[in-house]
């Protein structure tokens, strides 16, 4: 999904607050000693502007430009290196954590998830780590996730909207037709928002081929081990260099 309407970008905000996620995220930077933080997808910077502290430097890429606005406007975004890009903008050898929140393992699709992650690896320093999350394929989250027309106050007005999932393609692949009319304004804005859904064997190969190991699987953000059942919705990975 492209977040480069200002408009979804406010939207954005109000359906990814700050919560458990985000929790384990400042708890495992903390606990690591992290001094050096790639924020990969920040999206808005909720998340990006709490990881910073005194001796740490914290760096967010994102490839959407209304995201950027609105991160390096929020509160404490001045402390942030904010850059708009991709995981290759990542210099070799700069960071001691590299995290990827809110399903961004899963909007990087195809090739680019190979390249992603060999970005990631260069950019990792021994003793690094990477940790994201992505949703498990056997619980078909997909099914749950349309939603008939339907209105809500948004801090830019009232927004009428409805959401059409299809059911995974190839490579596990499921696309989802955001319809968002801004009715105040007669503004709409039809977008896709495309996922790729991958087993958990399947992404601990994809680590191993860009030189990472996966150490951990969890399947919430409490660090209980995933098991492989579909009552397990998520899979947080913990990865280092190989």
């Amino acid at each position: 999904m492209t977040y480069d309407d200002p408009r979804l970008a406010v939207v954005y905000d109000i359906d990814n607050p700050d919560g458990p996620d985000h929790n384990f995220f400042r708890r495992f930077a903390d606990h690591l000693g992290a001094k050096r933080i790639v924020d990969l997808g920040y999206g808005t910077g909720l998340l990006t502007v709490t990881l910073t502290a005194p001796g740490r430097t914290v760096t967010g890429i994102d490839p959407a430009a209304a995201m950027l606005d609105r991160a390096t406007a929020r509160p404490g975004g001045e402390a942030v290196n904010w850059v708009l890009g991709t995981g290759e903008q990542i210099a070799p050898q700069s960071a001691d954590l590299v995290l990827m929140s809110g399903n961004v393992a899963m909007h990087i699709l195809g090739d680019d998830w190979h390249t992603t992650l060999a970005a990631i690896a260069r950019g990792l320093r021994p003793g690094g780590r990477l940790v994201f999350e992505s949703r498990n394929p056997q619980a078909r989250a997909w099914e749950t996730w349309n939603e008939p027309v339907a209105e809500r106050d948004t801090p830019i007005g009232l927004l009428r909207e409805s959401l059409t999932t299809e059911p995974p393609v190839e490579n596990g692949i499921v696309v989802m037709h955001c319809h968002n009319e801004f009715v105040d304004t007669g503004h709409i804005a039809d977008v896709e928002q495309t996922l790729q859904f991958r087993t958990r064997q399947q992404i601990v190969d994809d680590l191993l081929a860009a030189g990472l190991v996966a150490l951990n699987v969890w399947r919430d953000w409490a660090q209980t081990p995933f098991v492989g059942t579909q009552a397990e919705q998520l899979m947080v990975f913990e990865a280092a260099p190989a």
